[in-house]
This record gives structure tokens, C-alpha cells and sequence, in this order.
């Protein structure tokens, strides 16, 4: 069974007994560390029902001090103007009387947890959403939070590469702790998944797994259609992989159960969306893990007709990706954001 995080939380947890504050890193300590279905459940139980019937700044401070009761946190005698509010827990917070959420200065950071809570008219808390920042991009209709790492390889690929030699420690230790090799998480919008890594491959495993992909046809759907073409890969490594039927939640990695992100290139420049390989926030879903551990799969394709042949992979470990490929920088927005939340956003 997955880790029961009831005895993390409260007055009486283990977050309460270590005298910890909320501005505490928890770097040392990431069995503190909430994942995200964790936290909301936590959150959403707690402040079910809570009266928030106070001016805008009353109504902030009332709110703060209620999440660190619920979480075993002392209360301080001042909150600090920090981004995140709660930098322990990597969080903020956002209180909403519609499906408008507003969000001022402040550029979304795709690995932040944002903790949004509705209230009725009366001011009482109805529902309760905890999402990444990143989830928040995909609901934005404008594009303007996005803010796209990408990169290309510094040399021509010319046959297939194993950049990282192993994996991490910390992925070795992550997947080692964890109980019957399953893990419980909400994934995407709203979807909560059982997570199998009983078939985990360590990195040079893996790799010699994804290199029976090359040399194979995938239907290409058009230059324009790189969404479905992505599609397409991901479909063949599972089946290379034995993971059963292709599954895609959206969610970051792709290939949650071997902690492998997908990329098919017919050209030179990688899109890698919102998170930098580098990063080193935690997961949501596996905090012992950090975003700079996942390993990215980049295959190398070429068009012959209405099919991409795949040509050359390369496998690397986010930690050394940019000992291979080269960095392009992105460009930061920082405006007001007006995101438009689905009407079935809240629990």
C-alpha cells in the first residue's frame, strides 16, 4: 500500500512534532513533502464548509492560518510576502467566486502546486482543486502563459546515443521504497490513476528496450498534426515496453511508470514545453524524485512518404540532457492572466 501521509499532517503529525515552519525547505526531509492528491485531499477536507465572510485581507491571513493547522504547521505571527506563500510545500493559494481565476505579476511556474478553493455566495468554501501550474497553461486560451523551453542536439544525431550511464539515486531509492511497487495519484484534470512500476527498468534496460523501435514506420498525419504524430510514438513504446494500451493523460512524463518524457524529431529543434530538463522541483506524484531525474527519449525520424522511419535514439537523463543538446531560451510573460476554469473544475 502507498505511504499513509495522515501521519504527515494535523496537530498531532509528524509536520507538527518536528517544529517546522511553513518557509522551511524540505529538501532533507521529502517524506514531508505532500504529493498532490495528498494535499488536496487534506485541504479539501479541512476546509469544507469554513466561512471566509471577511474583508480580502482578513479573509487571505484567516485562510493561511486555517491551511497551517490543517497541515500541523505553526501558525506564524506574520505571513511573508514569498512566491510560493508556502515555499515548504511549494504552493499558493487562490480564493474563487467564479470560474475566472485571475492571476496578477506573477508569471505561472509549470512545477508550482496552485491550490484554488471556490466559495458559494454566502463566502463558505464549496470546493477545492489542487493543480500544477502546468495544468493551468494547458486551460489557457489565449497562450499567453506559455512559456516553451526548447533545445537541439550540438552535433548531427547520426546513430543512437545512451547520454546517462544510470539513473539517479534518488530514482533508484524512490522506486526501491515503494510499497508493492504501486502509487495512487490524480493525473491531468481530474483523473486518478494507479500507478504500476513493477516493471521499472533501470535507464540502460530501458534503453535497450526503446532501441527495437528503430528502423520502424509510424503513419505521419501531416505536418501540421505533430500532437497525433507524438501519439503515434508513444503508442509504439508502450507496446515495445509491455505497459499495456496507450493511455495519454496529458500529464508530464509521458510514460509515468518508466519516468520517460517522448520526443519524435524529423527536425532539429526539440520542443520541451514548460519544464526545463534541469528543473529540480520535486514530482508531484513521487517527491523523492525531481524533474531533473526523468529520462527523455528523443527519436530521431525521418519522413519517407505518408510514414516516419525512425532513424536514431537518443536517451538521457534530464540531469544530463544539456550536456548533449544545446539550450534555447524562452520568453517570459508577466501580465494579469484571466484563465476561464472548466465548470466541472471543482470538486
Amino acid at each position: 500500500m502507498p505511504k499513509d501521509y495522515s501521519t504527515v499532517v494535523g496537530q498531532e503529525g509528524a509536520l507538527a512534532q518536528s517544529g517546522m515552519s511553513i518557509y522551511d525547505p524540505l529538501d532533507e526531509n521529502p517524506g514531508y513533502f505532500l504529493p498532490i492528491g495528498e494535499l488536496e485531499g487534506a485541504l479539501h477536507d479541512g476546509l469544507l464548509g469554513l466561512d471566509l465572510n471577511y474583508p480580502l485581507r482578513t479573509r487571505s491571513k484567516v485562510l493561511k492560518a486555517k491551511i497551517c493547522e490543517i497541515l500541523g504547521y505553526p501558525v506564524p505571527k506574520s505571513f511573508k510576502k514569498t512566491k510560493p506563500r508556502f515555499p515548504g510545500q511549494d504552493f499558493d493559494t487562490y480564493i474563487q467566486k467564479s470560474n475566472n481565476l485571475q492571476i496578477w505579476n506573477e508569471e505561472i511556474v509549470p512545477t508550482r502546486r496552485y491550490v484554488l478553493i471556490r466559495l458559494d455566495g454566502s463566502s463558505k468554501v464549496v470546493g477545492l482543486r489542487v493543480v500544477v501550474g502546468e495544468v493551468l497553461a494547458k486551460l489557457d486560451p489565449t497562450g499567453t502563459l506559455t512559456k516553451k523551453y526548447q533545445a537541439k542536439s550540438r552535433e548531427p544525431v547520426t546513430c543512437s546515443v545512451l547520454v546517462s550511464r544510470s539513473d539517479s539515486y534518488a530514482v533508484r531509492e524512490a522506486i526501491a521504497a515503494l510499497p508493492g511497487k504501486t502509487l495512487s495519484t490524480r493525473q491531468g484534470l481530474g483523473r486518478n490513476r494507479i500507478l504500476d512500476f513493477d516493471r521499472f527498468l533501470p535507464i540502460e534496460g530501458l534503453y535497450e528496450k526503446l532501441l527495437t523501435l528503430v528502423g520502424t514506420r509510424l503513419a505521419d498525419p501531416g505536418i501540421d498534426q505533430e500532437r497525433n504524430r507524438g501519439a503515434a510514438l508513444h503508442r509504439a513504446v508502450c507496446r515495445s515496453l509491455g505497459t499495456g494500451g496507450y493511455d495519454d493523460t496529458g500529464s508530464f512524463p509521458d510514460v509515468i511508470e518508466q519516468l520517460l518524457e517522448l520526443k519524435l524529431q524529423t527536425s532539429p529543434t526539440i520542443d520541451l514545453g514548460l519544464v526545463s530538463p534541469d528543473d529540480s522541483t520535486p514530482l508531484d506524484f513521487l517527491p523523492r524524485v525531481k524533474h531533473c531525474d526523468v529520462r527523455y527519449g528523443v527519436f530521431y525520424g525521418r519522413l519517407t512518404g505518408a510514414e516516419v522511419q525512425i532513424e536514431n535514439l537518443v536517451l538521457t537523463k534530464g540531469q544530463d540532457f544539456f550536456s548533449f543538446f544545446q539550450r534555447f531560451e524562452g520568453k517570459v510573460v508577466n501580465a494579469k492572466l484571466q484563465i476561464p476554469l472548466p465548470r466541472d473544475f471543482f470538486l
